[in-house]
Formats: C-alpha cells, structure tokens, sequence
C-alpha cells in the first residue's frame, strides 16, 4: 500500500479513538427528564462509570420586579453503584452487563491505540507496508467488534427499561457519538481491505509506482 493510503488510515482511526474516548468519558449515555415540580426540573443522565444529576429551580420573586431567583446543583457519583443501586439484589444482572460494557468500551480504545502504533511501525519501510495492513484490518475489526457488543449491551439495558427510571429515558449525546464511532470503524477496515487487496493485485493506486508482480 501506498504510503499515503497509511497516512489516510491513521488519521481515521485517530479520529475514531478520539470519538469513542470522547463517548466512553461523558455521563450521557441515557439522559432521564422528570417532570418539574414545584419550579424545580430535574436532570439524570448516565455514563459508563457514573451518574449525574442536574437540578434546575427557578423561583418566582415576591414582586414582577424581582424576575425570578435562579438555583442550580449539579453532582456525580459511580455508576453502578453496587450499594447504591442494589447491584448485589434485583438489579445483579444489569450491573454485571452494564459494567461489562464500560469494560468492552475500554478494549476498544486500546485495539485502536495498538492498530495507530502498527500503522507507524508499517509505514516505516516497503516491505512492512506490503504486510502489515492485514493486522491493521483485524485490530480495527476488533475495535469495532468492541464497540459494536458495547452498543448491544446498552440499547438492550435501554429498551427493555431494565433499570428503574429507564422506561422515560432518551438516548443522549455520548450514545449517538458511540454510534458514530463504529459505523465510522468498519468504514474504514472496509475501505483498509479494499485499499490492501488492489495493492495485493498489482494496481498503482493503491500500490505506488513500486507495484507488486507476480513473479512467473
């Protein structure tokens, strides 16, 4: 392949361990919305390693004058919570799967960060260009595979409302980038695997000027 091609390839991948690591840190995974009461909303959203909660109240003044008076909380704590969340009675099946998820997610950044280091040891001379794709392929295939059973994990949690308060719960912000993030994976082991398999066969663009030949 050409050198090119490997330049292409690790900015991608860059960019898809920069967007699960963005995922994997933010708490938004699922964001629950209750109702207001009594001027007050109330904001809970979960992460893979913890849950925050956002309290917004906005109380009326004594007079037109005074607007409104303004109070905002925001705190964290682990999630799951084996206490907390009597991960150790009903909910022991859903702290398992959930936890198996952050660590799922966790494998993936690091099959990404291996697969950047092959693509910087591959580059180095013609010889590993020729090879080395096809471990960059697998260990990108690995990290979306990762992705992809993390994303399972969490839709299923989500959809079967298997943690109370999930029946309300939306999808938030880090969810979508997940998503992002693994389609985007297996575009490019796709387009590795295209790019490898033409430089394999002989064809300048994919190979350089120094293109393969069968020897007779």
């Amino acid at each position: 392949m050409r050198k090119t091609s490997y330049y292409i390839t690790f900015a991608a991948v860059a960019f898809v361990l920069v967007l699960n690591f963005i995922a994997a840190s933010r708490p938004d995974w699922i964001v629950v919305h209750y109702d207001e009461v009594l001027y007050t909303k109330i904001t809970v959203t979960y992460g893979l390693t913890k849950r925050c909660e956002l309290t917004v109240s906005e109380l009326p003044g004594s007079s037109p004058e005074d607007g409104t008076i303004s109070y905002r909380k925001y705190e964290c704590r682990s999630f799951p919570g084996s206490v907390t969340d009597r991960c150790e009675k009903e909910n022991k099946a859903f702290c398992a799967a959930w936890t198996s998820a952050g660590y799922l997610e966790q494998m993936a950044l690091g099959f990404a960060g291996v697969s950047l280091i092959a693509i910087l040891f591959g580059v180095s001379t013609h010889s590993r260009r020729r090879r080395i794709w096809r471990a960059v392929v697998g260990l990108i295939l690995l990290t979306a595979v990762s992705q992809i059973t993390t994303f399972g994990i969490i839709t299923d949690l989500y959809r079967a409302s298997s943690f109370p308060t999930f029946e309300r719960a939306r999808p938030g912000t880090a969810y979508v980038l997940h998503t992002m993030s693994w389609v985007f994976s297996i575009l490019v082991a796709i387009g590795v695997i295209m790019t490898g398999v033409s430089a394999d066969a002989g064809h300048r663009w994919a190979a350089g000027n120094r293109a393969y030949t069968t020897l007779p």
